[in-house]
């Protein structure tokens, strides 16, 4: 069924007498007589009028096919037929919204796509009535049908950003709105009516909601409309919590999905949203963790800090990291060196991420883990103290002012204030910011009154190695001086050797 038969259906339908004056903007008979009855819930044209249905009914099956309308005419309210015809109507309705329509001319099918759109808010509010009580085979197989040709779709390349910008730039980008997106709409609350419906029986639902459907609405993910992805993220959490038939199968497939992203292009448009819904997956996975839960945390969400593009996912990935963390305390040190080992060392705002992301975790790290990871932790601290950007120095010594944070140095001080003195002194002494200047003096100041004798010590011990190395320096300047008063008076030539000692 096409547009054509649209317009041969909406011309065979009774017209104003001849001696009325047509109005251009109002399309076909139809769309007139439908508008000077009654008007939609949200503005739009009213289903026919009761008057009208029995001569619409009789047409009907010389413009659509018998098999799929069962003699019930498509445009009719569902409330102005029996109960033992509601099925009937619901499929012929479906086959009707199967028809697609050209949405960036808003003036051409305008009668047709009103009608549609009529079609498809009568379908929802009949799906959200709970009038029917168990969908037939027939009409979930006419509805998944319609959903596929309405929104499985192949988006064209997008040249916005080139495969080098930072996530900063990423962010500044105007996002990209479908100019179908009203009509999109509807067919996506009608899916997600459908899916949430109780009226769905799950084994007869998980044929149609098969594997190719999940797939093909995981491609939607790539859409440049933040409308259609916060629709396609809620719809995914849907299916996901009905048919857990299919949980494995979502689960491999999104993980293939952040793969090719980190691995491959760095460029998707909907990690953000598939983490969000794996944030609520990871929240109810069942205790002990399973062994393909703990490989997806290792081979995808810590892989997932690499890309450049991290901050425009990061509060959705942290929250998943965090949730294993709270859920599997055990992971807390095997997280925290993973994300060392993807530390951003020439990149200062991811840096800032990354701090942020830490302290999260600490928050929610106990005494054993933290001891198997303090050391290389609180070497890359003491270099964040000593960053000449101002904003990842700031950011680590906010970290001094959580509660917990403080606990865990208290209770390793032997070990954490040796690591760290040197840094806060050589900040207190160089750094150029003056923010950066006061904080480091209230740390310096919290870690002294935590230890004052051990304080005292290592701040003898870093008087002892800084002469020492102001010593070692000044000798290897006294050598490059002899070397080049050795050059000057003998000039090196061929292949003559020249020692130089450095005592």
């Amino acid at each position: 069924m096409g547009k054509g038969m649209w317009k041969q259906f909406l011309n065979k339908l009774p017209r104003k007498s001849s001696s009325s004056k047509p109005d251009p903007n109002s399309g076909s008979g139809l769309a007139r007589s439908v508008s000077d009855t009654s008007n939609g819930p949200n503005g739009g044209t009213a289903c026919a009028p009761r008057s009208s249905a029995s001569s619409v009914k009789r047409m009907s099956s010389a413009v659509f096919p018998s098999s799929l309308v069962a003699g019930i005419e498509p445009l009719v309210s569902f409330k102005d037929v029996p109960n033992s015809e509601k099925v009937s109507l619901f499929i012929s309705k479906v086959a009707l919204c199967c028809v697609q329509f050209d949405f960036t001319d808003p003036n051409k099918d305008s009668t047709e796509k009103d009608l549609k759109r009529q079609v498809l808010l009568d379908l929802t509010e009949f799906v959200g009535s709970g009038v029917c009580t168990r969908f037939t085979e027939s009409m979930i197989a006419a509805s998944c049908k319609m959903f596929a040709i309405n929104l499985f779709r192949v988006f064209p390349p997008s040249y916005r950003a080139g495969s080098g910008s930072s996530s900063g730039e990423a962010e500044e980008e105007e996002p990209m709105f479908d100019p179908s997106w009203p009509h999109l709409q509807l067919v996506y609350d009608f899916l997600l009516k459908f899916i949430g419906s109780q009226s769905l029986d799950a084994k007869l639902g998980k044929k149609y909601f098969d594997h190719s459907f999940i797939l093909h609405l995981l491609d939607l993910f790539e859409s440049e409309d933040p409308r259609e992805r916060d629709c396609l993220k809620t719809i995914l959490h849907k299916i996901y919590g009905k048919f857990m038939v299919h949980r494995p199968f979502i689960r491999k497939s999104v993980s293939n999905i952040f793969y090719r992203f980190v691995f491959e292009t760095e460029r998707h448009n909907g990690i953000a949203e598939l983490l969000e819904v794996f944030g609520s997956v990871v929240s109810g996975f069942a205790m002990p963790l399973k062994e393909e839960h703990k490989i997806f945390l290792w081979r995808v969400l810590i892989p997932l800090h690499k890309p450049k593009g991290l901050g425009i996912y990061l509060q959705q990935l942290t929250y998943c990291v965090s949730q294993y963390v709270e859920k599997e305390p055990k992971l807390a040190s095997s997280v925290i060196l993973g994300l060392l080992r993807y530390w951003p060392v020439t990149n200062t705002q991811k840096e800032v991420m990354f701090l942020s992301e830490m302290e999260e975790i600490l928050e929610a790290t106990n005494m054993v883990e933290f001891q198997k990871c303090m050391v290389p932790l609180f070497k890359r601290i003491a270099c964040c103290l000593n960053s000449s950007h101002f904003q990842v120095a700031e950011r680590t010594l906010f970290m001094f002012n959580n509660d917990h944070i403080i606990s865990l140095v208290a209770q390793n001080r032997q070990t954490l204030i040796p690591l760290l003195l040197p840094s806060l002194e050589r900040n207190a002494r160089d750094h150029w910011n003056q923010a950066v200047l006061n904080l480091t003096i209230n740390v310096r100041k919290m870690l002294s009154e935590m230890d004052e004798e051990l304080f005292s010590e290592c701040e003898v011990q870093f008087k002892e190695e800084e002469e020492r190395s102001t010593e070692l320096e000044e000798r290897r300047r006294l050598a490059w001086d002899r070397l080049e008063s050795a050059a000057a008076y003998q000039p090196v030539t061929g292949k003559t050797a020249v020692l130089v000692g450095l005592s």
